[in-house]
């Protein structure tokens, strides 16, 4: 069993996720590649070597810090099982970098996004009768994506009972978040409409998840960022993601005053760290700043 292979076991006893665990073993084979040696005589002239290359080479701050990343989480586990004496990325210092807000949809967009959905539902509603259970499907994907911050790959797992209606409110529980992690989220009344719409028509196929395919089988991660895709580009918005949407939902909570702990909560971040980005410049932040001097 090679070096890379326990490690990605140890990762998975972890509970890492398996986009983690790709990424660690991919940034570890591109490093193996590179030190054209066995792993075990690895030291920290090596790390800074490669830094050092990286950087020369015009990678982004990011894209070292990333690979760096992987290279201590690989050290800490090597030291930790005497396959090295000590963790050689330990006192390899990151890049430093600027960080800015993640990137969100302002108002006038989002309101296109919602525009777009409607026009798309009426079209297939009256053109293309047979399309129309799937563009109310994509509409309410992208609506819950709008106002409950879920993740793409929690939106893809809600099974029916975890949407939970009352007379007087909504929510949905997520039961396999980021690191395994339950939470509640409540759904307004925008979500909510059309969520009741989908689920009192929705194709019996004896499945038990909330979206379904064309052939009754589960929405896939794929087929939400199509949908979202999709009805950005009808609104004449450009590199939307579902990511995109989650960071709209918690820069407009943000906006209307809602405290970090309460959207990091809602989002299901681990640390307010996270959270905290929102609250920082975005780029479109800092375009308008320099758009404003006057020459």
């Amino acid at each position: 069993m090679t070096l890379l292979t326990q490690f990605s076991e140890y990762l998975i006893s972890l509970d890492r996720s398996p986009a983690t665990v790709r990424g660690y073993l991919t940034d570890l084979s591109v490093f193996s590649r590179w030190l054209a040696r066995d792993l075990t005589t690895l030291g920290p002239a090596d790390v800074r070597e490669y830094r050092s290359s990286l950087l020369k080479a015009g990678a982004a701050a990011q894209t070292v810090n990333r690979k760096l990343a992987a290279i201590a989480a690989f050290g800490n586990w090597a030291a930790h099982n005497k396959i090295l004496p000590g963790n050689p990325a330990l006192n390899i210092k990151s890049v430093e970098t600027v960080s800015l807000a993640p990137k969100w949809l302002d108002k006038k967009q989002r309101n296109a996004l919602v525009q777009a959905m409607k026009d798309d539902l009426q079209k297939a509603r009256i053109r293309y009768p047979r399309l129309w259970l799937l563009r109310l499907r994509d509409a309410v994907v992208v609506t819950l994506l709008l106002n409950t911050g879920l993740r793409v790959s929690e939106v893809a797992n809600l099974r029916v009972l975890d949407i939970l209606m009352t007379e007087r409110k909504a929510s949905l529980t997520v039961r396999a978040g980021k690191g395994g992690k339950q939470r509640s989220v409540p759904i307004n009344s925008e979500a909510r409409r059309l969520l009741d719409e989908w689920i009192s028509i929705r194709p019996d196929s004896g499945s038990e998840m909330l979206f379904l395919g064309q052939r009754g089988e589960k929405m896939q991660v794929r087929s939400v960022q199509l949908a979202v895709a999709r009805l950005a580009d009808l609104a004449g918005l450009k590199d939307v993601t579902p990511h995109i949407c989650r960071h709209t939902f918690a820069k407009s909570l943000l906006d209307n005053g809602v405290t970090l702990e309460k959207v990091a909560a809602l989002l299901g971040h681990e640390s307010l760290d996270t959270t905290r980005l929102y609250v920082t410049p975005g780029e479109r932040d800092l375009e308008e700043a320099v758009a404003g001097l006057v020459g």
